[in-house]
């Protein structure tokens, strides 16, 4: 890590924000050392000093998306009914994944599709944060159940892994150039699992 006290040379936001979308499109074995460095204006020595290597610049890359254009979840998570909990979830999800200003998809899937063997600790680390998913949305729906939002007999870990297997469909189709509107026509469909609330409406932005 860089000597405590002394200052970065470089605005440490943009330099994640690069590498962020470096990763994002092209994944972690696509993405060479020097196509960062050379994109993000530092040298190897700032890499390796900031962040010890390749692997610590991605793991800092992907906590930023996380906390950015990935954070949707913890949004959704804040929503009073399991019906709004989905809807918000998968909604946000197209939005992201098809922003103009984004590339297509979602990072912890994208980055991960073509690792390698020697990119183990890199699948890992992806595939934990896409359990984490998992499990922070079957507590919250295993409290829906419990509050009576949810049918009896519903299985809240069931359809926490439905979600995020359907968002992560979502974001290979976002990556192969499916558009907002057929995304959400998707969404349309996966929604009527619940009896639709008459207030609820369609997210946009």
């Amino acid at each position: 890590m860089a000597q405590r006290g002394r200052p970065r040379g470089y605005d440490e936001d943009r330099v994640l924000d690069v590498a962020m979308r470096l990763f994002w499109e092209h994944g972690y074995d696509g993405t060479s050392l020097s196509e960062l460095t050379a994109a993000m204006g530092i040298n190897r020595r700032s890499v390796y000093a900031a962040y010890g290597s390749k692997e610590g610049l991605f793991n800092a890359a992907l906590k930023r998306y996380l906390s950015g254009p990935g954070a949707f979840i913890n949004q959704a998570l804040k929503q009073p009914t399991a019906y709004e909990v989905a809807e918000t979830y998968l909604r946000l999800a197209v939005l992201s994944y098809t922003s103009p200003d984004l590339p297509p998809g979602c990072m912890t899937l994208q980055a991960g599709l073509t690792c390698s063997a020697e990119s183990g600790p890199v699948q890992v680390e992806l595939a934990e944060k896409r359990l984490a998913g998992i499990a922070l949305l079957e507590q919250r729906f295993r409290r829906a159940a419990e509050e009576g939002d949810l049918p009896a007999g519903a299985d809240p870990a069931a359809l926490a892994s439905y979600l995020v297997t359907l968002n992560h469909g979502l974001s290979v189709q976002a990556g192969s150039g499916a558009g907002r509107a057929h995304l959400d026509r998707t969404v349309d469909q996966a929604l009527l699992l619940w009896s639709r609330p008459a207030e609820s409406g369609r997210i946009s932005g």
